[in-house]
């Protein structure tokens, strides 16, 4: 088995990326799905937040507020890292679940975990390779000014939050950019594929 980290920076492409390699075989797991169920409602994630930002980021419903929540973490990194502090160790315990449950279900499986911040958490170390998705900054911005209906101002203070593109890429065994659309990133996802299961065969390259 061969346990992969995918990650990269906001509005790069990664999820076009998981996709293609769901679609070659892959094991996929998107972290930020593992993250809404270790804090849903009722959960010891979500009691933890409550008690340590109020209960001000609780819906109506009693669920997490997450456009509250964003506003109040990507404002302020402190309180970014106190929220990561109480998610990431409950997102890496599901995590390692799920790879031990494919790994007894299929040996020679590849599972590869999407998760954005993987790096700034230290969490990449778990993985034997790492594939980091990046693209030109200019394309970065517009993608994310479109996906998420932001200002120029608000997206560029979103992408400043996280780490620069060019410092996530140095940790990197594996490259996609995904720059020049969806045939030439499909056809990079393919070749690093190709060399995961070299890997997983035992000839590393």
């Amino acid at each position: 088995m061969v346990k992969v980290g995918l990650t990269g920076s906001i509005a790069v492409g990664k999820s076009f990326v998981c996709g293609e390699f769901e679609r070659l075989g892959c094991y996929v797991l998107d972290a930020d799905q593992t993250a809404r169920e270790v804090v849903a409602a009722g959960s010891k994630g979500l009691a933890e937040i409550v008690e340590k930002f109020g209960p001000d980021i609780l819906t109506s419903a009693g669920e997490l507020d997450r456009p509250k929540m964003g506003a109040i973490v990507f404002a302020d990194e402190e309180k970014r890292k106190l929220l990561n502090s109480i998610v990431h160790p409950r997102v890496f315990e599901s995590q390692d679940l799920w790879i031990k449950d494919i790994e007894k279900r299929d040996p020679d499986a590849i599972a590869i975990i999407d998760a954005a911040l993987m790096i700034e958490s230290g969490g990449y170390r778990r993985f034997d390779k790492l594939i980091v998705v990046w693209c030109e900054p200019a394309i970065q911005l517009r993608r994310l000014m479109s996906r998420d209906g932001l200002s120029e101002a608000d997206a560029r203070k979103r992408i400043a939050a996280q780490m620069p593109q060019d410092e996530k890429k140095r940790f990197a065994d594996h490259l996609i950019d995904t720059s020049l659309g969806f045939e030439d990133t499909r056809r990079q996802t393919q070749d690093v594929f190709r060399r995961l299961k070299s890997f997983s065969v035992g000839h590393d390259v």
